[in-house]
Formats: C-alpha cells, sequence, structure tokens
C-alpha cells in the first residue's frame, strides 16, 4: 500500500503548501509566495498527472460521474496556480488583489481534503491494480514535470 502512503503524504505537502502560500499572499510576501508556489507546482504535476491518469480511471467504478468532478476542481486548481504566479511575478499586488488570490488559494484546500479520502477507496482495489498505480506514480516522479507545464503540453481534457 506504498502508493496510498505516499498519495496521503502529498496531500499533507499541499495542504500545508496551500496554507502557507494563502499567508504569504494575504502579507504580500512575494518572494515567500513564488518559493511555495514553485514547490507545489513541481509536486502537484505528477501528482495530478497521477489522479488523471491512474487513479480517477481506475476508481470510477466507485465513483462513476463524481469523477468528472474532480476533473473540474483540477481545471480550477490549474486555473488558480496561472492566475497566482501571474499575479505574482507583477512585482507588487494591491491588498485586494491579495485577498482575493488567498481566497482562491485556500478554496483548493476543499479538493485535497476530498481527494484524499479516494485512498480509503483504493484500499478496496486488487494486489495487481494497486502494483500499476504504484508503478504509474514511481514513473511519472521520476519524470518530474511540473503542474503547469504539464497542463500547458501534455494533458489532455476535453
Amino acid at each position: 500500500m506504498e502508493v496510498i502512503n505516499k498519495f496521503r503524504e502529498d496531500h499533507r505537502i499541499v495542504r500545508d503548501g496551500l496554507i502557507e502560500l494563502a499567508g504569504a499572499l494575504e502579507s504580500k510576501d512575494l518572494e515567500k509566495a513564488s518559493e511555495v508556489l514553485g514547490k507545489l507546482n513541481k509536486l502537484l504535476g505528477p501528482h495530478f498527472r497521477f489522479e488523471e491518469e491512474a487513479l480517477y480511471p481506475t476508481l470510477r467504478v466507485f465513483l462513476g460521474e463524481y469523477i468528472d468532478q474532480l476533473l473540474n476542481e483540477h481545471d480550477e486548481a490549474i486555473k488558480a496556480a496561472k492566475e497566482v504566479a501571474d499575479l505574482i511575478s507583477g512585482g507588487a499586488i494591491s491588498d485586494e488583489d491579495a485577498k482575493i488570490a488567498a481566497g482562491k488559494t485556500r478554496a483548493l484546500l476543499v479538493h485535497v481534503s476530498n481527494c484524499d479520502g479516494l485512498a480509503i477507496l483504493a484500499e478496496r482495489l486488487d494486489e495487481k491494480e494497486i502494483e500499476e498505480l504504484w508503478s504509474k506514480f514511481r514513473n511519472l516522479r521520476e519524470e518530474g514535470v511540473p503542474l503547469l507545464e504539464w497542463a500547458e503540453k501534455i494533458r489532455v481534457r476535453t
């Protein structure tokens, strides 16, 4: 069940990163915001890709159309990441922009929480399916394509 443990570990890192990013945005610490966003971008590329290419299709048998909602949440997370990246690259942000960006960042915590719950369903998969997920997870981690690059160049979403 190593894949489930690593998957959940990612969610803890993302949870903490989103909270840290929201705080940095609120305080308009753009250097810190950029650093945290960079770490999240690096982690979430392989993570989102694993979910979309391997985990979600496998769990569709349990969740049916709910998987579509999770994919829509990924769309929103990617959009928010792009907006925050653009915002902090400008060098200075207004109080209002900082507040809005921090709010959007915190809103992503709902997806993290919902997605972490998938681990309990993944435990019901057979040994072969779990091994296939673990192999895919490791391979995508090794490739290490960041979120925004993956979303722009590799991701197929219709």
